[in-house]
């Protein structure tokens, strides 16, 4: 079984590094150069960043933040938000980005995936979905920092990003994104069980046990947090300390 990866979510809006409710009611936090330094030397596994209204622009806007990120932060760097082609995925790679993670690109044009993955490889492509419940067992795909409708089924739509080359999956729960309650159990380990790529679980985590869970009922290889770090609410080794100690093969030791 390979190991759990612990993952710092930061959504950017402009130059801050931004939190919200629901991916909505947006705060600034901060630079997220400096929080994603702090993490990278407090032994975090990855960093993703998300360019949360890039999609708005019709581009990313993260390429300065990315590439000075990159010279300091020696860790697995995804970066999402406004990719629309090949060209956009080669100069955030050219920044220094390891991964580029789309959703609204992709959901438009499906074969943006397989392209992607022919040129870079499926290893660097992550589809990133943000789900919101509908009925016990359903849940849709959104756009646009879960603002916009788009009636694809999110199981249907995970299989088809697999058929298409997606070499990961990042499931938002919008539901429970900035609530402190918990990832959505059912969601995460829906998703887990369709397909054999790595699932990353993202939304609502508040406490260590959440981590726990995600991981023992909802089958996930990795955990996005972002309001539990950036609110300095826990530390990147308490929450590993705590993780491991509850039985959980985190990627690294403390």
């Amino acid at each position: 079984m390979s190991r759990v990866r612990f993952i710092a979510r930061m959504d950017i809006k402009g130059p801050n590094l931004i939190k919200g409710i629901h991916l909505e009611g947006l705060r600034v936090i901060g630079d997220p150069g400096e929080f994603a330094r702090l993490y990278y030397e407090q032994g975090i596994d990855e960093i993703v960043y998300m360019d949360i209204v890039a999609s708005l622009y019709g581009r990313n806007s993260l390429h300065d933040i990315v590439r000075r990120t990159a010279n300091d932060v020696f860790v697995p760097l995804t970066v999402g938000g406004g990719i629309r082609s090949v060209d956009d995925v080669r100069e955030l790679l050219r920044a220094g980005a390891d991964k580029i993670a789309i959703n609204t690109a992709a959901i438009k044009n499906p074969d943006l995936i397989r392209e992607i993955a022919h040129v870079f490889g499926s290893q660097c492509l992550v589809l990133s979905i943000e789900a919101k419940r509908q009925r016990k067992g359903s849940w849709e795909a959104y756009t646009d920092n879960g603002r916009e409708k788009t009636g694809l089924d999110v199981i249907d739509w995970v299989r088809k990003g697999v058929e298409m080359g997606a070499g990961e999956i990042m499931i938002t729960s919008v539901d429970q994104e900035g609530t402190r309650k918990g990832f959505d159990i059912e969601l995460v380990r829906a998703v887990s069980d369709t397909v054999s790529i790595p699932v990353i679980a993202s939304g609502g985590m508040g406490m260590v046990d959440h981590l726990v869970d995600v991981v023992a009922r909802g089958h996930a290889d990795a955990v996005a947090v972002a309001d539990i770090l950036h609110y300095k609410r826990s530390t990147v080794p308490e929450i590993r300390t705590a993780a491991i100690a509850a039985g959980v093969a985190l990627r690294h030791t403390p």
